[in-house]
Formats: C-alpha cells, sequence, structure tokens
C-alpha cells in the first residue's frame, strides 16, 4: 500500500512558475513508476508527465513538454513537478499516482495509487 498527498498547488500568473511535491509512504516507493495526471474542467484527464523508479527515464505530454520537469528524491519518497511558464490551459487538478510495474510505453500508464489532488489555477 502506498499513500501519496500532493502539496505546492495554488494561484500562479500566466508567465510564472510553481513546484508540485508528492509525499509517499511506503518502503517500495523506490521501485515504483510516479506520474503526474492532470484534469481540468470540462476536459478529460490527461497523463501530464511520468518517471521511471530510477529517474533514468521520463515521459510529457506534448502539451508541458519544454515547460514542464518531474523528478523524484528516492532518499525523500518525494516527487515532484517543476512547471514553468505556466499558461491559463494548465489550470487544472493535478494528481500524484504510483504504479509498482516499470513501463516501457507510458501510454498505457494508469497509476495504481492516487492522491488526493492538489488544484493550480493560472491567471492570465
Amino acid at each position: 500500500q502506498v499513500q501519496l498527498v500532493e502539496s505546492g498547488g495554488g494561484l500562479v500568473q500566466a508567465g510564472g512558475s510553481l513546484r508540485l511535491s508528492c509525499a509517499a509512504s511506503g518502503r517500495t516507493f523506490t521501485s515504483y513508476t510516479m506520474a503526474w495526471f492532470r484534469q481540468a474542467p470540462g476536459k478529460e484527464r490527461e497523463l501530464a508527465a511520468a518517471i521511471s523508479w530510477s529517474g533514468g527515464s521520463t515521459s510529457y505530454a506534448d502539451s508541458v513538454k519544454g515547460r514542464f520537469t518531474i523528478s523524484r528524491d528516492n532518499a525523500k519518497n518525494t516527487v515532484y513537478l517543476q512547471m514553468n511558464d505556466v499558461k491559463p490551459e494548465d489550470t487544472a487538478v493535478y494528481y500524484c499516482t504510483a504504479d509498482p510495474r516499470a513501463y516501457n510505453d507510458y501510454t498505457s500508464y494508469r497509476g495504481i495509487y492516487w492522491g488526493q489532488g492538489t488544484w493550480v489555477t493560472v491567471s492570465s
């Protein structure tokens, strides 16, 4: 069992930056694939970014590529999402997820464990 707690969401102006954190419980965190999903009001959920257990492999949605960076600190059981040059269309609830399986293709990633989510609102 893995419990995930997100933090760092809030209101930010367009062009600004925000860093989301996700603290995970459980001794097997280091072996889990981690990812951030997001869901904007009235829109489908989107896999924004994913990272392998070692941090050696990452994947990003085209909509965030070049602006967002996912990283992890296995010593702290924490995964991060650095959001730069944010846009109003980045407004969404951001969910941290974990999955014990390794992925070669993150398009099939669904996440087994989910956090409660944290709101990010970008003002224009």
